[in-house]
């Protein structure tokens, strides 16, 4: 994680969904798709990062933490991703719901094989969620422009260092 940015009004209502959410204490996969339904529901805008923020940077994508839950139960971060930049294959150390703010996002999504089971160009205003098992994937942006989305995970990824639990290439 590379910055950190205040809440904004644009996550009040947001991270009180959240809260909600897990509130529940569903397993992870409900927990995710409760979740993505709260980000569906309050899905920022661009604007949530400064101008600054919105470049990305030419040599890999950067996150920038939105919000840190005091308790370490989630953390909200946008992802800039400029033309051709790309992950690697990874799962997650936890649920995750996510959701593009700007351009396309391409996401594979693989088998414990490794062979592609899935792929999809996310849009502005999809929102998704998974958990793990069966969450393997590469998130590509595959456009000319810059990518932005923003990804809730159920922990405090800023304290573990990333979402990420394996990777496998």
């Amino acid at each position: 994680m590379t910055t950190t940015t205040l809440p904004t009004s644009q996550l009040t209502d947001l991270v009180a969904g959240v809260r909600t959410a897990i509130s529940q204490h569903a397993d992870w996969n409900d927990t995710a798709q409760l979740v993505a339904e709260q980000l569906r529901r309050n899905l920022p805008t661009p604007d949530v990062l400064t101008p600054e923020q919105r470049l990305g940077s030419p040599d890999r994508y950067i996150s920038h933490t939105l919000h840190v839950e005091p308790d370490g139960s989630f953390s909200i971060i946008a992802l800039v991703w400029r033309p051709g930049q790309v992950t690697r294959i990874h799962d997650h150390v936890t649920w995750c719901a996510f959701g593009v703010i700007q351009g396309v996002e391409h996401e594979d999504l693989f088998d414990a094989d490794l062979r592609i089971v899935g792929q999809s160009d996310n849009h502005v205003g999809d929102v998704s969620g998974f958990a793990p098992p069966g969450d393997i994937h590469r998130v590509h942006n595959t456009t000319d422009s810059t990518a932005i989305s923003v990804h809730i995970y159920g922990t405090d990824v800023t304290a573990i260092g990333g979402s990420a639990r394996r990777y496998y290439d």
